[in-house]
């Protein structure tokens, strides 16, 4: 049975959604998460801004998981401009490291204001095996 990840260090779901669910024990789906700060609700400015935040906000979503960055596997980037890609690509290079996952990265239409959401799937090991 899937369970439901909530964390107050993202922001709260404005839809019929979870942050994040677990399932199979090892599997770790992070709903795409934008550039609002979970602590004012309020978006930040800019699309290096907003990456770092959306990024901040997978990584609390993972946390609240037993994951991390680490663990992921494949992430799907959506970019409201694909003019901002090479200042995106470069926060999410910094952030996430050489160990890079699997990604796509397209262009969509997002709530105004919003320019990126980022979503990830990661693999964690089963914490009902032991230790």
């Amino acid at each position: 049975m899937p369970t439901t990840i909530t964390t107050p260090d993202a922001p709260s779901p404005a839809g019929a959604y979870s942050q994040g669910v677990r399932a199979h024990g090892t599997v770790v789906a992070v709903s795409g998460q934008v550039g609002l700060d979970p602590a004012t609700g309020e978006l930040v400015t800019g699309i290096d801004a907003q990456t770092r935040q959306a990024l901040a906000n997978v990584e609390a979503v993972l946390r609240a998981a037993g994951a991390s960055l680490a663990d992921v596997v494949k992430t799907t980037c959506f970019l409201t401009d694909l003019s901002y890609f090479a200042e995106f690509n470069a926060v999410y290079r910094e952030v996430l490291g050489e160990a890079f996952p699997a990604r796509s990265t397209v262009g969509v239409g997002l709530a105004p204001g919003m320019l990126v959401e980022i979503e990830a799937l990661a693999v964690v090991a089963d914490p009902s095996a032991g230790a």
